[in-house]
């Protein structure tokens, strides 16, 4: 693992390592907090980034996350329905909680505890995609595939 890694950026390749996935988490000067700021840093479309988005539901409190492709916005009246629970965004601290990592920065694995994980159907057009890997300048790339047996999410249309 490379020395110039962050702690978050070692965590997130540590745990790429234990599931037996050979990609490689590099840090980039640019920020890729956003996810035109990543496509734009690593020279990619904005649809092949990998956003994880956290959510909260409403009633029983728990986190469920939605991997979206950049270019996608998250229809949370779909993730309601499919939850069968109200949703909200996870505020800043709930998401460090359950993920181990701020906003900006959260990776599809390496999380604190476990979330329930759905991954936007529209990832799974792409050969390659990008995703982020604990902190605002880190991000790994992935083939759609690996995303789902890394997470164990569910491919659902988030629209």
């Amino acid at each position: 693992m490379p020395d110039s890694l962050s702690i978050s950026a070692k965590k997130v390749q540590e745990s790429l390592r234990s599931l037996g996935v050979r990609c490689r988490v590099v840090e980039l000067p640019g920020s890729t907090r956003t996810a035109a700021d990543a496509a734009s840093a690593v020279g990619c479309s904005v649809g092949q980034i990998a956003k994880s988005i956290v959510f909260q539901g409403k009633t029983s409190g728990k986190p469920v996350m939605v991997i979206a492709s950049g270019s996608n916005r998250v229809n949370e009246k779909m993730l309601c329905d499919l939850i069968s629970e109200p949703v909200k965004k996870a505020d800043a601290d709930f998401v460090r909680m359950h993920t181990g990592f701020a906003i900006g920065g959260v990776p599809p694995v390496g999380h604190a505890n476990p979330i329930e994980i759905y991954i936007d159907e529209d990832l799974m057009t792409y050969a390659e995609i990008w995703a982020a890997a604990g902190t605002p300048h880190a991000v790994f790339k992935l083939a759609p595939g690996e995303l789902i047996a890394m997470t164990k999410g569910k491919t659902i249309d988030i629209h």
